[in-house]
């Protein structure tokens, strides 16, 4: 975690888990164009190419068209641009870092007195989602952040969302978490520091309002995000006679993500008695899960060759962390009064299971002999299966209705072309991708990319340069304070790999 920790807890008993919701699935659920600078240079348009390690992990078939054993591995400068506007505020932040790629080899073993004339063996790791991203966002709202923790505290008694006396607020975070839950933990935040106020100061008192006067509110909101989503492919190929590639990949898949989120909000509004609120939030999430990859290439004759391509759903397990902090500033007799809960507690919510949709590709290439090739890719994927595990639990049946309601699926198309001259490659290529949600949270994304490549002899080095672009709506706060911020993106890329003959 990204600040001092002093006490674990474990929130088993929890009757809900709030933590998870249709942004981390749609999360966990897309695929960047990553992997060898020859592969993004040609946009990823590789599903009938093969001969590639990066095209391997699209599609297995493709190590078999390698003629001779083979490695390779990649690294890429990586440039993130954000324009964001919230409300009356405008602002840019960039970030730029680099990062390692992808790393593969295959083995090519070939048997001449057999119809079966080749058998590959690959294994691989390509990182297709890179979640390095900060922004930062200001602006003037008419709505709270008390709206957040009214939400949560509404219709609970005051004695589940409040210490005990002499109780520390670590221990009463810790126990309201580990026997109440999530929810009684926002509504414990607001109430310690001021923003709530009972109705009665009981204990079976349900009702409260806040101590924030309504008006204009100045806020900010800080995003810090990193981690990726990874796999490690093995895989098996085959040639059948002259025409005909198969192959099958058995993934392993990695994730790690880290988010901190800084939210910031002043009003000098007349009757307020808390004038400023600062809510901090971290998370961090670490899984593993299983996929398999069928796939097949056949060449129609020596100019044209056709692919198909079938991504089974990914069953990941996910653990996660959180951690929170929230200080206000109150007006009493005029003087201000500074109040921190700083917890200090990690909540450690039981593992769950997400269930990602699978995907067909299918894809035409068309080889101009050894002067270059011309390759399309189409791939579809139904982002509302996508389903947390267990169906049975009643948090994640909401969260799964929602997900099918909102996501819909979407088309991918690509397109790239390679022209060799002598010991020079030539590349380039398009992306569009459609957007998953029904709605406009995420625009439809497209990008370009632009490589050049050049063949040692038992080395080759290829350079690539790529770019996209999005816009999408940031949800601050799942509940209450749900305004959105506008953020128009640009990631460009320069992307280098070394692949060499063994």
């Amino acid at each position: 975690m990204k600040k001092l920790i002093l006490l674990f807890i474990g929130v088993l008993c929890m009757p809900i888990i709030n933590a998870q919701n249709i942004n981390d699935a749609l999360r966990y659920s897309q695929n960047e164009i990553q992997g060898t600078a020859r592969f993004r240079a040609m946009s990823g348009a590789f599903g009938s190419v093969g001969g590639d390690q990066s095209s391997v992990s699209l599609n297995p078939a493709g190590s078999a068209l390698f003629k001779t054993s083979e490695a390779s591995v990649t690294f890429a400068s990586i440039y993130t641009d954000n324009d964001i506007q919230y409300f009356n505020g405008f602002s840019n932040t960039s970030d730029a870092n680099l990062d390692f790629q992808q790393a593969g080899v295959t083995f090519v073993f070939s048997s001449w007195d057999s119809p079966w004339k080749r058998l590959t063996l690959s294994v691989g790791y390509d990182k297709f989602q890179n979640y390095n991203n900060d922004w930062f966002a200001f602006g003037t709202n008419s709505n709270s952040i008390d709206s957040y923790f009214l939400y949560y505290a509404q219709g609970l008694p005051l004695s589940e969302i409040s210490a005990f006396p002499d109780e520390s607020i670590t221990s009463a975070y810790a126990d309201i978490g580990s026997i109440y839950g999530f929810g009684n933990q926002q509504a414990f935040l607001g109430y310690e520091s001021y923003i709530l106020e009972p109705d009665m100061p009981t204990d079976d008192n349900t009702l409260y309002y806040s101590n924030i006067a309504p008006g204009e509110f100045d806020q900010e909101y800080l995003y810090a995000a990193s981690g990726y989503n990874g796999k490690v492919s093995f895989n098996i190929a085959t040639q059948y006679q002259e025409n005909l590639f198969l192959g099958l990949n058995l993934n392993s898949h990695l994730l790690n993500y880290d988010r901190a989120t800084r939210f910031y909000e002043g009003n000098s509004n007349v009757g307020t008695f808390v004038n400023e609120v600062g809510f901090d939030n971290f998370l961090s999430t670490y899984g593993w899960g299983f996929s398999f990859q069928l796939g097949g290439i056949l060449k129609l004759n020596d100019f044209f060759r056709v692919g198909l391509t079938y991504d089974s759903p990914t069953w990941l397990t996910i653990e996660e962390e959180t951690s929170q902090y929230v200080s206000t500033v109150r007006n009493e007799s005029g003087n201000d009064i500074i109040q921190i809960i700083d917890p200090r507690i990690v909540n450690v919510f039981p593992s769950y299971k997400l269930q990602t949709p699978g995907k067909i590709t299918g894809s035409l290439a068309f080889v101009f002999e050894n002067h270059g090739v011309i390759s399309f890719d189409y791939s579809t994927k139904d982002y509302g299966n996508t389903k947390f595990k267990p169906a049975s639990d009643s948090y994640f049946a909401v969260q799964n209705n929602i997900i099918s309601e909102r996501l819909t699926t979407a088309s991918t198309y690509k397109i790239g072309g390679e022209y060799n001259y002598q010991r020079f490659s030539f590349r380039g290529g398009y992306r569009f991708e459609e957007s998953p949600y029904k709605d406009n949270t995420i625009d439809d994304l497209t990008g370009y990319s632009l490589g050049i490549g050049y063949n040692f002899g038992k080395m080759k080095l290829d350079l690539t340069y790529d770019q996209s672009k999005q816009n999408m709506n940031y949800q601050l706060f799942d509940q209450g304070l749900t305004d959105s911020v506008n953020i128009d993106t640009k990631r460009s890329n320069v992307i280098l790999s070394l692949s060499f003959k063994i």
